[in-house]
């Protein structure tokens, strides 16, 4: 199936290793040789103007930025709450970027959808980030936020009420992880948006897609070293949660990928790997459609429908499982 015209005239800006061009022909973000972090998240929010962007934030009931002491880190938070009557439980939430580059402000729009489309109250976390913080910095700070979160329901989306968490790329990655980590811990449910499942080998789609599609090798590479400079991280499953040992007990989960996605084999065996332990796991891999896309949803319908279709997907698990 041919990649849906809006996105093939994103995509098509995206030289080699140009990640952050995918709204107008900026510098790459990183080259052959090196991931230059400042001058990446520079270009990174540099496409995200805030008076731009303003115009497609979904009003929700109250947003609260805070930092949290947990764990003895401390550690920044966005709340949102939804535009509705009565919150229907607590997601935490962990943005992508490669490990590398976003933060509260990169993710607002999509937080926002998600907050009120699912009728609950999101905590996004602002993690620390590689390379200045590589493995497991990051990931713990997440891990300490869903402690917290899981201990102070009452401040969030309610005592009573199911604690769900995800993430997109990268912050899927942390999902997985942690719902492995936690399973014990009452979470409820998982969302992975193309998560990445496992760093330590290739697979199809990661040479099938490897250029011209907005997440390319050299940025995945780069990323990684970035994040664990230690080659044998690669198969560790807190790096690689598809190469546990125990993938039994998992909270349900719901599992999209897009059909141009270099990312896109991993996480399609992350959800088989899951079904095979036994877990009630929803897979659906968005036609036509590119790595990236849940920041994409203002800028062609297709990212837009597959966004709200996620919704839906996670609200109907989270129903069937109530």
């Amino acid at each position: 199936m041919p990649l849906d015209p809006a996105i093939a005239a994103i995509a098509a800006i995206a030289a080699i290793a140009a990640i952050a061009a995918i709204l107008a022909q900026l510098p790459p973000l990183v080259t052959e040789s090196t991931v230059d972090a400042a001058a990446a998240r520079a270009v990174y929010k540099s496409r995200q103007d805030p008076v731009t962007m303003d115009q497609f934030r979904s009003p929700v009931a109250r947003v609260v930025n805070r930092t949290l002491e947990a764990d003895g880190r401390n550690i920044p938070v966005r709340i949102y709450t939804p535009a509705v009557e009565d919150s229907k439980g607590t997601f935490v939430f962990y943005h992508g970027g490669g490990w590398v580059l976003g933060d509260l402000d990169s993710h607002d729009i999509p937080c926002r959808e998600l907050s009120n489309g699912l009728g609950m109250t999101l905590m996004a976390v602002d993690y620390r980030l590689a390379p200045e913080h590589p493995f497991p910095v990051g990931l713990e700070d997440s891990i300490a936020a869903t402690r917290w979160a899981l201990e102070n329901l009452q401040e969030l989306g309610g005592a009573s009420k199911p604690l769900v968490i995800g993430g997109d790329s990268a912050g899927a990655n942390f999902a997985a992880v942690i719902a492995q980590a936690l399973r014990n811990e009452n979470i409820a449910a998982q969302l992975l948006i193309y998560p990445a499942t496992d760093r330590s080998k290739a697979y199809p789609s990661g040479l099938a897609y490897s250029d011209g599609y907005y997440l390319d090798s050299i940025a995945m590479r780069l990323f990684d070293s970035a994040y664990f400079s230690d080659k044998s991280l690669r198969s560790d499953p807190r790096v690689s949660p598809l190469l546990a040992q125990d993938l039994h007990n998992l909270a349900p989960a719901v599992i999209v990928t897009a059909e141009f996605d270099p990312l896109k084999d991993q996480g399609a065996a992350y959800a088989q790997a899951l079904a095979s332990a036994g877990n009630n796991v929803v897979f659906h891999e968005f036609q036509r459609l590119i790595h990236g896309f849940l920041n994409m949803g203002p800028f062609a319908p297709a990212t837009q429908q597959a966004i709200d279709q996620t919704i839906t997907r996670f609200k109907d698990l989270l129903d069937s499982a109530a």
